[in-house]
């Protein structure tokens, strides 16, 4: 005779093995099935989907960004090593707007999201702009610190932007990094005041910020997340900026 308690341990190992259904969307964002993982290779993911319990195999090509990233993290190919779904980066205790030069030194270096890529003697002569990188990749792409200052030589913006990429990799490390910043400040910040469902690299304007998403600070300020294109290229950027968000309401619907 068997045990309840033998059931239970039974019971409760079986609710163990059995993944938790997510929803997997596709790769425009505008579609998802819920299902729970069952297995995946280099070319697919199967799913086992919730409506009617059947194995699907989705192409990974065929996957939003943010899931890939997911299933990277989760279910590594045999052989790799996991990739973090999400960076350790925590802005909140670096950004200190108003704080010297001197006192920024001073916090990323005992920072440990971010590592030099220079000799501190050598700081004095470049400066900080591009000098710290963050130690993780953030949904593909490293990405590094560029600092603005008022006239009194105290800090007044950040931001955080990847290496300038190729069009042409949009889907396997601009996207990704675009969703994983996404998450990480809505974790931070809480839900944005603005938020785009796409990235568009089409109408970006050399040299300047297109924002995607805008969060207000804790306390003061913004967080403002998009693409910039340089030259032929582009890059996913955080800006940290003591401005005031402004948000422009949408024109009211005529009375019917």
């Amino acid at each position: 005779m068997i045990s309840k308690t033998i059931v239970a341990l039974l019971f409760a190992a079986t609710l163990g093995a059995t993944a938790a259904p997510r929803a997997w969307k596709s790769a425009d964002g505008q579609r998802s099935v819920k299902g729970e993982f069952v297995s995946r290779n280099a070319k697919a993911v199967t799913i086992r989907r919730s409506a009617d319990f059947r194995d699907v195999a989705i192409p990974l090509d065929q996957l939003f960004p943010e899931d890939l990233t997911w299933l990277n993290a989760n279910h590594p190919l045999p052989g790799t090593a996991p990739v973090p779904a999400l960076p350790t980066l925590l802005f909140e205790p670096l950004i200190t707007f108003g704080e010297s030069r001197a006192q920024v030194l001073a916090k990323l270096k005992t920072n440990k999201d971010f590592k030099a890529t220079i000799a501190e003697t050598l700081m004095g002569r470049t400066g900080l702009n591009g000098v710290y990188r963050t130690r993780e990749k953030i949904g593909g792409p490293n990405a590094s610190l560029y600092f603005d200052w008022d006239e009194s030589g105290n800090l007044k913006e950040v931001t955080l932007q990847t290496e300038p990429l190729p069009a042409s990799n949009l889907k396997e490390q601009l996207l990704p990094c675009w969703t994983t910043l996404i998450t990480l400040l809505t974790t931070q910040y809480g839900e944005p005041l603005v938020a785009q469902k796409n990235l568009d690299l089409a109408p970006i304007q050399e040299g300047s910020l297109s924002s995607t998403h805008i969060w207000k600070l804790k306390g003061s300020g913004t967080a403002m997340l998009g693409a910039a294109r340089d030259g032929n290229q582009y890059l996913i950027a955080v800006c940290f900026s003591t401005q005031e968000p402004k948000v422009i309401p949408a024109p009211a619907k005529p009375a019917p």
